[in-house]
């Protein structure tokens, strides 16, 4: 068996074909292309690939099929199908210690970017906290209004769950204490 830096280089030009290949589309239902080097640059990485590993990945060849006039064309899906196939294939018996190639995997990208949302709005809150906390150090005892206000929002920051939230939070209790934006913007300047 090859080990997989012999077949590192083969798999990744596999998957850079994958990211050039031609697309089906709702526009073209069931594409074709006539263009020979495609497939035939496929087919002799396949042959690549038979050599350097030793066994036979003939079945992920592409076949191109001739029309009744004599033109030789590809479908579109078989041919995304089998190098995806064989990317994958690849990717279990050489590299399956390392990231999936295709692991733009939806779930791992909503987890990923969720983290990172949460980690966001956490610093964003605690940098809010934190400014409410320099304000009302700042603010004169006699300015019940402000302090209020102040205090009733960082009481209800925990219950913010997004800068919408935050928003709609910060103007219906200016609105309830009867602060105009101005004042709101020198709060939070």
């Amino acid at each position: 068996m090859a080990n997989k830096e012999d077949i590192r280089p083969i798999y990744s030009e596999l998957q850079g074909y994958l990211s050039q290949a031609p697309s089906e589309s709702p526009e073209r239902p069931g594409a074709v292309t006539y263009d020979t080097l495609i497939w035939q640059q496929y087919n002799l990485a396949v042959d690549e690939l038979n050599k350097v590993s030793g066994e036979s990945y003939d079945r992920f060849k592409i076949q191109p099929k001739t029309t009744e006039r004599g033109s030789v064309l590809m479908g579109v899906i078989p041919y995304r199908s089998k190098l995806g196939g064989l990317i994958s294939r690849l990717h279990a018996k050489y590299f399956s210690d390392e990231q999936a190639p295709f692991s733009g995997m939806p779930s791992t990208v909503i987890s990923q970017t969720q983290q990172q949302n949460q980690s966001f709005q956490i610093e964003l809150l605690l940098q809010i906290q934190s400014k409410i906390d320099e304000q009302l150090s700042k603010l004169e005892a006699g300015d019940t209004k402000k302090r209020d206000f102040l205090e009733k929002v960082k009481g209800a920051l925990k219950s913010v769950r997004d800068s919408t939230g935050f928003v709609a939070l910060l103007l219906t209790t200016a609105q309830e204490f009867g602060l105009s934006v101005k004042e709101l913007l020198e709060l939070f300047k």
